[in-house]
């Protein structure tokens, strides 16, 4: 990560601002529940911001296959911090190094996954922001990874209720449409966190 440094575009500029007067709340940490961490990674664009999503791959056993998510994982204890796990999760998942390349602005509200259906986590999720190109090289857990303009995320028809279906049963959801994709539970709540942060 670039020491000292600071982003260029006025977007990140402000969104770095509003995230050092006010960092991410903690959750409560009720007997130490498993921990996680996820790259809300930013870079800027011709006409505004983009922001990292991928699909994860489909697989048996995890609860989130197949999902649209942000990059990231469990903290593992090689992991210095939350932070670490989020920026080694990416690098993982996309080849994307942020460490090296990265700026980091902060961090948004912890958050646990709403149904009991899901594993009992508390996930971190960490706001970086990116000044140079980048490529993608995904790993085996990712079936695709793609960038959103922040303005699509914010036009009111991008946000509706959906229709999913998971573990065999069929919920209606809040939910981002982005052209074939539906972005739904805690990614959905995290991204509504960074645009609500962004005003």
């Amino acid at each position: 990560m670039s020491g000292g440094a600071r982003p260029t575009h006025p977007l990140l500029v402000q969104l770095a601002a509003t995230l050092a007067e006010r960092p991410g709340a903690a959750a409560d940490d009720d007997g130490a529940p498993a921990r996680a961490a996820v790259a809300v990674t930013l870079r800027p664009a011709a006409d505004g911001v983009d922001l990292l999503l991928i699909r994860r791959a489909e697989r048996e056993g995890d609860p989130w296959s197949g999902q649209i998510a942000l990059p990231g994982g469990r903290w593992s204890p090689n992991d210095e911090s939350l932070l670490h796990t989020a920026l080694r999760e990416t690098w993982e998942e996309t080849g994307v190094d942020l460490a090296a390349g990265g700026l980091v602005l902060g961090t948004l509200d912890e958050l646990r996954p709403r149904t009991a259906a899901l594993p009992a986590i508390i996930v971190t999720p960490v706001v970086v922001a990116l000044e140079a190109p980048v490529s993608l090289l995904l790993s085996d857990e990712v079936a695709e990874a793609f960038w959103v303009p922040l303005d699509l995320l914010r036009a009111p028809e991008t946000s509706r209720e959906s229709q999913v279906r998971v573990r065999g049963a069929t919920w209606k959801v809040p939910s981002f449409v982005v052209h074939e994709h539906v972005v739904w539970g805690m990614t959905e709540r995290i991204l509504r966190q960074l645009l609500s942060r962004l005003g």
